[in-house]
């Protein structure tokens, strides 16, 4: 049972997360090879990893940047093996048996397709400006794995996860979605429709990389645009229903409080982003900003 590590790597010094692979690697005789593919990153960067080079089975470098959907479905190209492991570059191994916990689940479950690890984050924010980003990381995303079951395919992300590769090679990544924001969604809403089960255990990788307060919301908004497009296309807007923001949005166009909402949503922008980038932000701020942001970008 061989397994591939499929590391997209985009602007980031990811040699502490292939030297920790290699490490457990070689303590615990895993058979596996880890393959990055650069999509396109800056100059600086590129030399940084370029070390990596003799460390690993593969390492791709991309002229321009395709995007997180078409990168990922690139290494169907260059990995052969049964499983491919996708981990982000900004992840961090927290467990000596990180590897070793997903080849014995498999070798319990040999059925398994899809398997979600989970993520964490520090305990507290590094500064006061990474505070919405870890707030949010902490409240929305790093569910315990008992929350996580409870909406496997919404609770699913792309930032640790196995995937068999002929369900890959069926189910790939929409690589018409070349924005951020949803595309780990709407291939689980793929997976759910071709009644694959995505099966969550307790593996989880660090996140090392919490954007700063203004970096985030820069990265919202754009997520809101994607949204948008999203909508647009009828198949997308099926598959993305289960989002909360989408049905408030739905139900303030169906009610007619379009107009209205963008209105008030012209009069308390400057405030709910004033909350947001605070000491204390709010949530709920978050997702009122979210919606004010759709009915603003799609007047």
């Amino acid at each position: 049972m061989k397994i591939s590590i499929c590391i997209p790597v985009y602007n980031f010094d990811v040699r502490e997360l292939v030297y920790d692979l290699k490490r457990e690697i070689a303590s615990h005789s895993i058979d596996v090879e880890i393959i990055l593919i650069d999509d396109g990153s800056d100059e600086g960067f590129k030399q940084i990893n370029n070390e990596l080079n003799n460390q690993v089975g593969q390492f791709i470098l991309l002229e321009k940047n395709i995007g997180r959907s078409r990168i990922r479905n690139l290494f169907l190209d260059y990995s052969k093996t049964e499983y491919l492991l996708f981990l982000d570059c900004d992840g961090k191994i927290i467990s000596p048996n990180f590897l070793q916990n997903y080849v014995d689940f498999l070798n319990e479950n040999s059925d398994a397709a899809v398997i979600y690890g989970g993520r964490t984050v520090s305990e507290k924010p590094s500064s006061q400006k990474h505070i919405l980003r870890w707030r949010f990381a902490v409240e929305r995303e790093n569910l315990p794995l008992e929350k996580r079951k409870i909406k496997p395919y919404l609770s699913f992300q792309t930032n640790n996860f196995l995937i068999k590769r002929d369900v890959f090679t069926r189910i790939k990544f929409n690589p018409s979605l070349r924005k951020y924001g949803y595309e780990d969604l709407v291939f689980s809403m793929d997976l759910k429709s071709a009644k694959i089960p995505v099966i969550h255990i307790d593996n989880p990788i660090y996140n090392n990389d919490v954007e700063d307060g203004n970096v985030y919301l820069r990265k919202v908004e754009e997520s809101v645009e994607s949204l948008l497009l999203m909508l647009k296309d009828f198949d997308l807007s099926q598959k993305l229903a289960e989002i909360k923001l989408v049905k408030a949005y739905q139900l303030v166009c169906k009610k007619g409080l379009k107009y209205p909402g963008l209105i008030l949503f012209y009069f308390s922008e400057k405030f709910l982003k004033k909350n947001l980038l605070s000491k204390n932000p709010n949530l709920k701020s978050l997702d009122l900003y979210k919606l004010g942001l759709m009915l603003k970008k799609a007047k």
